[in-house]
């Protein structure tokens, strides 16, 4: 398989922890939703008689509970994948390209992040993380 291919092959992979903290604020979010609408439904002042329109309390619970269970699964696939990359990272020989692959990947940093913590031009930092690339092992 051509360099190329390998190395994005390599970066998907390691974007997945990125994507799994992505679906863990997903879920965050629905349940503030939920219970944002639940706490403050809207009110219509129109003056006329409505019935109350709310559905059962039940129906809230059964609801906060499956997001509230969703997002446990999802944590532990988030704490699971980030394990399993920082172990491999670890691994790494080169303690420069292994803490380059951490910033950018296990803890989200851009680019010029990176640069700043670590001193280096933008070239540098290119051939770290190409160099890196090359040597993590999947």
């Amino acid at each position: 398989m051509p360099v190329e291919q390998e190395n994005d092959k390599k970066k998907e992979y390691l974007w997945q922890y990125r994507k799994a903290e992505r679906r863990e604020q997903n879920i965050l979010e629905e349940i503030q939703e939920l219970r944002a609408d639940k706490l403050f439904p809207s009110v219509s002042m129109d003056g006329m008689p409505k019935g109350s329109g709310q559905a059962d309390l039940s129906d809230f619970v059964a609801l906060m509970d499956e997001l509230i269970e969703k997002l446990k699964e999802e944590r532990l696939c988030k704490v699971k994948l980030r394990m399993e990359i920082d172990g491999k990272i670890k691994r790494m020989d080169d303690t420069d390209e292994a803490d380059l692959l951490r910033m950018r990947y296990l803890r989200g940093m851009k680019w010029e992040e990176v640069m700043a913590k670590t001193g280096y031009c933008r070239a540098q930092v290119n051939r770290i993380h190409g160099k890196a690339l090359e040597h993590f092992e999947m």
